[in-house]
C-alpha cells in the first residue's frame, strides 16, 4: 500500500480526516490539537504525532509500505469519539444572540456586583 491508498482506506473505514496528515497526498482540513503525520525523512518513512504543534515521532520505517500499513492499523483501530447529548453546530449557531445576550447580563450582573462591594 502506498500513501495514496492509505488515504483511499482510512476513508472507507470512516476515520475523520482531521486525525491524520500524509505529506504531499493528504492535509489536515481543520488543525486540531493533535494528529498524526505520515512522511517521508532522508532514509526512512515516519509515523508520528503532532500534538501542540510539536512533533513526536512514534516509528520509523524502511518502506512506505510498512510505514502506511502501521499507520492504518493504528487510526482504524481507534476507540470511536463518545457519543451524547452535544448539540449540533446548526443549533448552537442558531442560538448566538441568545447566548451573547446572556453573556452580557451575566456580564452587567458581575460588574454590578464588583461596583457594591
Amino acid at each position: 500500500m502506498d500513501s495514496a491508498e492509505l488515504v483511499e482506506r482510512l476513508r472507507e473505514a470512516a476515520v475523520p480526516e482531521a486525525f491524520y496528515e500524509i505529506a504531499g497526498v493528504h492535509e489536515v482540513p481543520i488543525q486540531l490539537d493533535a494528529y498524526y503525520f505520515l512522511r517521508r525523512e532522508a532514509a526512512a518513512w515516519a509515523v508520528g504525532l503532532r500534538q501542540r504543534s510539536e512533533d513526536s515521532v512514534m516509528r520509523r520505517f524502511g518502506t512506505e509500505a510498512e510505514a502506511c500499513a502501521y499507520l492504518y492499523d493504528t487510526l482504524a483501530h481507534l476507540p470511536p469519539p463518545p457519543s451524547g447529548p452535544a448539540e449540533p453546530l446548526e443549533e448552537l449557531l442558531a442560538d448566538t444572540e441568545e447566548i451573547q445576550r446572556q453573556a452580557w447580563e451575566d456580564f452587567h450582573r458581575s460588574a454590578g456586583a464588583a461596583d457594591d462591594s
